[in-house]
Formats: C-alpha cells, structure tokens, sequence
C-alpha cells in the first residue's frame, strides 16, 4: 500500500540558509526533506551546489552564473540578507520559516517574529520565540535556555540553574508566563 502526500505550496516552513559550519547535515536533510522553498546568501549557496541542493532565491544584487538554473534574486536594497529574505517572506505570505545559522542575531529576527513563526537551527541549538502562557511537553532532564530579557517570569515543570538556564524536572509539561510579547528560548537538539 502506498500512500501519497500532497503538500500545498507554502505549507511547509521556508528555509533560509545562512551558515552551515556547526550544523550536521542529517538534520539538514530533515529540514529539506518537504521541498521547501530555499532562501540563502552567496557564500551558502556555493556549498548548497557542491551538494546538488536545489537553491530557489539567494538574497544578493547579482546572481553568480555558475550555480544552477532558475534561482531569483531577492535583493537586500540596502537591509541586512537577514531582514531582506524576512521581509520577502512576509510579503509572499509564508507562515513559517526554518533558519539555519553559524551565528545568529537574534535582535534581527526578533521584530519579524511575531508576522511569521521563527525556528532558528544554530550549532546543536533550536531556537524560537513563544508567548507568555507558553507550554510544551518535554522529557525530564533537558535543558532549557532563556535568550531574551523577560520580566516577571513564573515557570512550572522546569528547576531554575541560574538566571536563564532551567531544566526539566520531570516528564510532562513545562510552563512560561511573563510580561510582555515575545521571548527567545533555546532546547538541544
């Protein structure tokens, strides 16, 4: 028996390429496993073609004539490759984005963040935003990391390290309330 998937454009979360020194490329060819739509920068794309990735935009002013065929330009008019490919995405609707980075500004995806869902891939790290009344189940154990300034932070399920590390205390559901819109928090993958 065999079945079929039919995926709609845009259903999947786009991938924007941005580094890819740290990441390992079997959870690469996870993120690529439902053809998204590739989004990445010059220097990215050369090791993308050397692995025969199909690459769909590079955010650059001009295209260099020896990757492969049919890649559009989305040109950086002045903003970051970070802001330029965000706003392209925003603008032709995609609802979510994986962002697979060696470093990563986080102060730059931050004001995207609440128009599209941001999952940031960086070293062993997955990184994203939530909401206050944030919960997710998590195994006991894992670690979980608080990247942005919060205020007023209640948590369950979760043992404080120090001021941004917590940890899981048992399996089940981890809890975050907080003032305010949007926090960055980081697990291990």
């Amino acid at each position: 028996m065999s079945s079929h998937h039919i995926v709609r454009e845009k259903q999947e979360p786009a991938l924007l390429l941005l580094g890819l020194s740290n990441f390992s490329a079997e959870l690469l060819g996870q993120l690529l496993e439902w053809s998204p739509t590739v989004i990445t920068i010059p220097f990215v794309a050369e090791q993308l073609n050397a692995h025969e990735i199909k690459i769909d935009f590079i955010v650059s002013d001009e295209l260099n004539e020896d990757l492969q065929s049919d890649i559009k330009l989305v040109h950086p008019q002045g903003a970051s490759m970070i802001e330029a490919a965000m706003k392209y995405l925003i603008k032709h609707d995609y609802q979510a984005v994986n962002v697979v980075a060696d470093d990563i500004d986080l102060q730059a995806l931050a004001m995207f963040a609440d128009k599209i869902n941001v999952v940031i891939y960086t070293g062993n790290k997955k990184i994203y935003a939530v909401s206050p009344g944030f919960s997710k189940w998590k195994p006991a154990g894992e670690i979980i990391r608080i990247l942005s300034v919060y205020l007023n932070l209640q948590f369950s399920g979760l043992r404080q390290l120090d001021e941004k590390t917590f940890i899981t205390t048992n399996d089940g559901f981890i809890r975050l309330n907080f003032d305010g819109d949007l926090i960055f928090i980081a697990e291990d993958i």
